[in-house]
């Protein structure tokens, strides 16, 4: 069975890299349709499809391209969307990147109970049948064979307040909206000023992002203790949202990132075609 929304609605904020404030409207799509973008705001209003062959790049986010169109920051309203049983949706955007919101897919999953939508389980494809690794150096994103979904992360980074965290989920027994949705992307004080220059980041702030230095958050409280490893599992989600629907495996990541959630998704998809 698949799902869409049951009527439109319409989301506005800043996207994280670019800083512009665009306008998201997401509108019921028919079966068999999937997720997918349409840029509104171009003469051609390009649709990208919200697929693993839509790809782009993935620093420091997923971005969609087709043609000279992209779409940037995608992940956390895919999330939002597979998290929540939606399987077909269109999504109109007036600009190149989905706005942050409060950095979390809670925002958008407000959005969607309010227009009058009940969220129900997250879809779950075919098996896996033979394990797929993906590394790179001592971070790795696998998908092995398991008798149900599950979602394990973990992440270690030099500051102490996150250091070493570790989060595993079961769609079945925790829903979404409630252990996923209202994690926070997060970012360090002493990495701002050279992702600025980097052209990057230029909507971030301490309204839409956890944000830590050597001695603590800046901005506490957190919603989590592991908010942070939370995140990336919100983040995996949404990657992994590009194969359509999530397959039925273990996924295991540590330390991955964009690139390796998509590179991950590019390996079953060639094993599913």
């Amino acid at each position: 069975m698949t799902s869409t929304i049951e009527k439109e609605f319409t989301v506005s904020g800043i996207g994280l890299h670019y800083g512009v404030e665009t306008k998201v409207t997401i509108l019921p799509a028919k079966s068999g349709e999937g997720r997918y973008f349409v840029r509104v705001d171009l003469p051609e209003k390009q649709v990208i499809p919200a697929h693993i062959s839509s790809v782009k790049q993935t620093r420091l986010s997923t971005e969609l391209g087709v043609n000279n169109a992209t779409i940037r920051t995608v992940e956390h309203l895919l999330a939002a969307l597979t998290g929540c049983g939606i399987d077909n949706a269109c999504i109109e955007i007036d600009g190149p990147e989905v706005p942050l919101l409060d950095g979390s897919a809670k925002n958008w999953v407000d959005a969607l109970t309010k227009s009058g939508f009940t969220p129900s389980q997250m879809a779950v494809g075919s098996p896996v049948t033979d394990p797929i690794w993906v590394r790179d150096g001592d971070m790795f994103v696998a998908a092995l064979p398991a008798p149900e979904i599950r979602l394990s992360y973990g992440i270690d980074f030099p500051y102490e307040a996150i250091g070493n965290q570790w989060v595993s989920w079961s769609p079945k027994q925790d829903p979404f909206l409630d252990f996923i949705a209202p994690a926070r992307t997060f970012g360090f004080a002493d990495q701002i000023e050279q992702l600025k220059q980097a052209g990057l980041i230029k909507g971030g702030s301490l309204d839409n992002a956890l944000v830590c230095d050597r001695q603590g958050w800046l901005n506490p409280p957190l919603r989590f203790d592991n908010e942070p490893v939370r995140h990336k599992l919100l983040d995996l989600v949404g990657d992994l949202s590009l194969l359509g629907t999530i397959p039925q495996a273990h996924f295991l990541a540590y330390k991955a990132s964009h690139k390796l959630h998509v590179q991950l998704a590019q390996e079953i998809a060639k094993l599913l075609k």
